[in-house]
């Protein structure tokens, strides 16, 4: 056992060594010094956040963001669309019965004005032709401006190790969540897989901010995340969020974006993450007209299901009364002869 350990422990060094955790854009960063910018935020490369990491928490949310996009992903779903694609990893993410992929890209807009790198699209287009599934539909659209993508037109939007790589390259992750939700589909699904706190703030609460209902999963630091953060910090958001949208005191507030988010904090990382999934609520999309007619709508639903019961309920004890009726009357009928 002992003998294995050590192995276990000396292949992970030498891997780490290696390409093996690090992306294909890293190492043509890499081979190429002079294209790698200083951004004034942060004493990283512009290159992403996902680079910097050491290779047991690499390794690990890969697997989660892996499982996620499996485990997460309906077969009704055939649109997908990623925030902040680096590489061509989400084409086997993602799973079979997705048709369409959509990239966003979050490389400096001073960088070929913030397209997607030659190293991305060739990767891309090689897991494509390998694969053979999901259409490869490339779009240089910011990740927190997804000017190429229609409202209400995605099923699902992932984004993996994106945010912290936004906030370097000038990017806002906050308003790339907002924008998710917007293309998604309602009903459609975020998924993440992120920083626990990016630039100082914590990325769960601000979705959770603009959630209506939150389920948390138990991982370590559950209690506390639940007791001091969603208590306080998410109201405060969901609450800056609400004022930014409803300065006109004629104008009604936002309702909430997603209807329910589940998260969970990734286990066995040296840095934190944090995994969940947001699903858009059904109304987000309607004005607050066709809320109230929707509303409505579920209220004689309601009504007309509650009448159907009690009716098949009243059927059920006349049959019955008719029944025993007989019963009795066969019975008499007996007795008599």
């Amino acid at each position: 056992m002992a003998m294995m350990r050590y192995t276990a422990v000396a292949l992970l060094a030498i891997l780490s060594t290696t390409e093996a955790f690090v992306s294909p854009s890293a190492v043509a960063s890499a081979k190429s010094p002079s294209i790698i910018t200083t951004s004034p935020q942060s004493s990283f490369s512009s290159s992403s956040a996902l680079h910097a990491l050491d290779p047991v928490t690499y390794l690990r949310t890969e697997w989660v963001s892996a499982a996620l996009c499996t485990n997460q992903t309906p077969r009704s779903f055939d649109i997908a669309l990623q925030l902040g694609t680096e590489d061509g990893r989400i084409v086997n993410f993602v799973p079979r019965t997705i048709r369409k992929i959509i990239t966003s890209s979050a490389e400096p807009k001073s960088a070929d004005d913030g397209a997607l790198t030659v190293s991305c699209i060739r990767q891309l287009n090689t897991m494509a032709e390998r694969r053979n599934t999901a259409a490869i539909e490339f779009s240089n659209q910011p990740a927190d401006n997804l000017k190429d993508t229609p409202d209400a037109s995605v099923d699902i939007v992932v984004s993996f190790q994106a945010a912290q790589r936004m906030y370097e390259n000038g990017l806002d992750f906050k308003q790339s969540i907002k924008e998710a939700g917007r293309v998604l589909k309602p009903g459609g699904r975020f998924l993440f897989v992120e920083s626990a706190e990016v630039g100082g703030e914590s990325y769960l609460d601000y979705v959770m901010g603009i959630s209506a209902l939150v389920s948390g999963g138990i991982g370590d630091g559950y209690e506390e995340i639940v007791a001091n953060n969603i208590s306080e910090d998410a109201s405060s958001i969901a609450a800056e969020v609400t004022d930014e949208d409803s300065e006109d005191s004629e104008v009604e507030a936002t309702p909430p974006l997603f209807e329910e988010v589940g998260y969970d904090n990734v286990d066995m990382v040296l840095q934190p993450h944090i995994a969940g999934i947001a699903i858009k609520a059904m109304d987000a999309d309607l004005t607050s007209e066709e809320r109230k007619q929707m509303k409505s709508q579920e209220e004689e639903d309601r009504l007309a299901e509650m009448s159907f019961a009690a009716f098949e309920r009243g059927n059920k004890r006349r049959k019955r009364k008719k029944k025993k009726k007989d019963v009795d009357n066969a019975g008499m009928g007996m007795g008599s002869e």
